[in-house]
């Protein structure tokens, strides 16, 4: 069996404080007050998603950090 290599994470500020978290392609979502307890959750529901055998499990998480949006006219 081959592992996924890796599992991107799109992280925007939340706006009641903090920061929320969801993976892309898979229904795993989760929310931290700084950056570090954000990875450590991350983790965490990565662990919880996936079982320790699951072929789908990640070898990497890689997190891509959305610091501003911005809206354009089409």
């Amino acid at each position: 069996m081959q592992q996924h290599p890796e599992l991107l994470f799109l992280v925007e500020p939340d706006p009641d404080g903090g920061y929320v978290a969801r993976a892309v392609g898979h229904a795993i979502f989760t929310q931290g007050d700084s950056e570090d307890e954000l990875r450590e959750m991350i983790r965490e529901a990565v662990r919880c998603h996936f079982d320790e055998d699951d072929p789908e499990r990640p070898e990497r998480i890689r997190i891509l950090w959305i610091a501003a949006e911005d809206e354009l006219a089409a």
